[in-house]
């Protein structure tokens, strides 16, 4: 399924030396605002141990793993809702993610300036999302103004959708995020058409001081770009030495990857054989046909039947051997994929 993150954040926090470290592509980083004009974008692969291991019990050809497309946005400033800075432009491209991956400057360096001249993620956290709550608020309005004729030519479904816009906005007016106010989930349905800037999950970052790696702030994770960007450019045994020498199993990166991966709450099955040991990714709670419609769109209504094999099992003895030992079951089209699942799908597609 198609995993979108936005990168988003002031000027100059470091949000392009980290796409550049994550993607291993080569973007304009410079110190002055607004050098990321049009967003960035790259695909990365999610680091999964698992795929690697039933590739080899399977002696798979090839290896594929699941990917998340990371966009940097360029960098917002206050009053980017009125479109100070580059701000419609910017917003628009959040818009169309599908997290925010929010990254603030705690590392201390006087060579790079700061847009408000001090730093101080607290505050920088509340520029941005200032202005992404005052977004909202014009779309909001701006829907309520739309539906407000036909809820008084007696509209039972636009006066529905006025109430729950208006709670909406009450909250947005108090300074609290779209995800944060309690909706029903059929109201959150009604509201996802609007595609809120402040309903998308969010994953506070905070690019630190190298010293500072293991100790991020509360409710977020630390992450040095420097470091990142300085692991991206050695080979991949170089790498692994750096790697020993910080003292790390692996890189910030591949923390930063897979946090981003379940922010929405995604959790990967595989498929494997002898031509490809493939990682893919569903929505917590997803059913076997709607993970059979990630391989091929048909497969979702041709669903007849799934062979699931725990990944464990399957590493353990092989697909033959999981079989013979009755650790494969077969399920149907109620049946909820568990992360890790290795499956097969039987359809009439």
């Amino acid at each position: 399924m198609s995993l979108k993150i936005g990168i988003i954040g002031l000027p100059n926090v470091g949000k392009s030396t980290l796409f550049q470290a994550i993607t291993k592509k080569q973007v304009e980083a410079q110190n002055y605002a607004f050098t990321t004009i049009e967003p960035n974008i790259g695909i990365v692969n999610v680091p999964d141990d698992r795929l690697f291991e039933l590739a080899r019990v399977s002696q798979a050809a090839k290896i594929v793993p699941a990917t998340a497309t990371f966009v940097d946005i360029a960098g917002l400033v206050k009053d980017a809702h009125k479109g100070e800075g580059l701000g419609n432009k910017f917003l628009s491209n959040i818009r169309e993610v599908n997290a925010i991956v929010h990254l603030m400057r705690t590392f201390s360096n006087p060579d790079v300036i700061h847009v408000h001249g001090t730093v101080n993620p607290k505050t920088d956290y509340e520029v941005v999302i200032t202005e992404l709550i005052l977004a909202d608020l014009e779309t909001i309005i701006k829907r309520i103004e739309n539906l407000e004729g036909k809820a008084r030519s007696g509209d039972k479904q636009a006066h529905v959708e006025i109430n729950i816009l208006q709670k909406v906005k009450s909250g947005l007016e108090k300074g609290v995020s779209a995800r944060d106010i309690e909706l029903s989930d059929d109201e959150r349905l009604i509201m996802r058409t609007l595609q809120l800037l402040t309903a998308k999950p969010e994953l506070k970052v905070f690019n630190v001081d190298e010293r500072d790696v293991t100790h991020a702030p509360e409710g977020g994770i630390a992450i040095s770009a420097k470091i990142e960007s300085e692991l991206a450019e050695l080979s991949a045994e170089d790498a692994q030495e750096f790697l020993k020498d910080l003292g790390w199993k692996e890189p910030g990166l591949d923390r930063l990857i897979r946090a981003a991966y379940s922010l929405l709450d995604l959790i990967t099955y595989f498929t494997s054989g002898p031509k490809e040991s493939r990682a893919w990714s569903v929505h917590r709670g997803s059913t076997a046909p709607v993970a059979a419609g990630e391989i091929h769109s048909d497969f979702e209504k041709a669903f007849i039947k799934a062979e699931v094999i725990n990944w464990k099992d399957f590493v353990a003895h092989g697909e033959l051997g999981a079989k013979e030992k009755g650790l494969m079951h077969l399920e149907g089209k109620d049946y909820i994929v568990q992360d890790g699942d290795v499956m097969y799908f039987h359809t009439n597609a």
